[in-house]
């Protein structure tokens, strides 16, 4: 029965890759019906959930740190592409996408995946643990690259508005690419224990236990339907965006939760790959994925958008509000808090999970 099991599961995490992929292509460009958009939404949750699955398979044979790094990349890469997709077909209302994306992004990971794997992860085994040196470089990689991507264009001269001068957009992009690749340099390479799950007594546990690696062949099979599962996701989420501007205008909220709702789709992998690792007490991978995510997010979009804004009409906006700067700050204060002791209760948790609250409702209701 158990094998049995185990097969139907492989089939299906192989079948609706596919099957996403497809829907796709028949309904790109396409206005869709309600009937449409249901059908739509069920094969992108089916997508996330398939998506989850091979990464998974693939971090089991590549192991960790490579493993979390490799669906942070994976899901960011996809993400860049759909924000400059629609910027180059958004007109006006696009101008501040890559922000507003982006800072979801941040909040959403630092916040709500951080949050909610401390939340699983300690209520489960009393207390989370980690690794507070890992953990603490990629938090200020992370502070790093929002402060000088989306803060400082708020407060530069040589443009009106937040926005960036041409020099000072090169500089933010090359700065970005720079520091992602070194933090990866460090995780993967030079200081790949500091990334590692660690047990009760802070020793590092480099391999799961009683677990077969599934061999090469698997492994290569499942980065390919991860691949195309992700494709899925990020395009199907562009094809209900439609519907999701119009739902957006008709409650009369701002244009920018189109870009939290649009975080929010394309980070569900990345959201139960965390929570399933919590509940396992390997909350370090969770936090791997994490910040990851949002390192990826920025290090990447930013040098994207730089390279778009060549051909792109309009201005590029990137320089966040007063509001998002204090909750910017909140976070970075509030995570360095949380990631010092290397050891988290179910409060910390709590405390992530209020501010993500406090920005989605700040979103909706500026």
């Amino acid at each position: 029965m158990i094998v049995r099991l185990r097969a139907l599961a492989s089939q299906w995490t192989a079948v609706v890759p596919v099957l996403a992929v497809v829907l796709l292509v028949l309904t790109w460009g396409r206005s869709l019906p309600g009937a449409g958009v249901a059908l739509v939404t069920l094969v992108l949750a089916a997508a996330v959930l398939a998506a989850v699955h091979h990464a998974e398979v693939i971090a089991h044979r590549v192991g960790e740190p490579l493993g979390s790094l490799v669906l942070a990349v994976a899901v960011t890469i996809i993400e860049v592409a759909l924000i400059v997709t629609l910027m180059v077909d958004g007109g006006d209302k696009s101008v501040t996408l890559a922000r507003d994306t982006v800072f979801a992004a941040v909040m959403i990971t630092c916040n709500g995946i951080v949050g909610l794997s401390l939340l699983m992860g300690s209520l489960r085994h009393r207390v989370a643990v980690f690794n507070p040196e890992g953990t603490g470089a990629a938090l200020a990689t992370v502070a790093t690259l929002a402060t000088l991507s989306l803060v400082l264009p708020t407060f530069t001269t040589s443009k009106p508005g937040p926005e960036f001068s041409t020099s000072q957009l090169t500089f933010a992009a090359l700065a970005s690419l720079v520091l992602y690749g070194l933090f990866v340099a460090t995780q993967t390479i030079r200081h790949r224990s500091y990334f590692l799950p660690i047990n009760r007594e802070g020793k590092v546990i480099a391999s799961e236990e009683h677990a077969e690696a599934p061999s090469t062949r698997t492994a290569v099979i499942s980065l390919i339907f991860l691949a195309l599962a992700l494709v899925g996701v990020v395009g199907l989420a562009k094809g209900v965006s439609p519907t999701i501007e119009s739902g957006v205008e008709a409650a009369g909220m701002p244009h920018s939760v189109v870009g939290v709702i649009i975080a929010l789709l394309v980070l569900l992998p990345e959201t139960i790959a965390a929570a399933r690792a919590a509940r396992r007490d390997r909350v370090q991978i969770s936090l791997n994925l994490a910040l990851g995510s949002a390192m990826a997010s920025i290090g990447l979009t930013i040098p994207a958008v730089a390279v778009a804004s060549i051909w792109l009409s309009g201005p590029l906006v990137l320089g966040l509000g007063a509001t998002h700067m204090v909750l910017l700050a909140l976070t970075v204060v509030v995570s360095t808090l949380t990631i010092l002791p290397g050891r988290a209760t179910p409060l910390q948790g709590g405390v992530h999970l209020v501010l993500l609250a406090a920005y989605l409702e700040l979103a909706v209701n500026p």
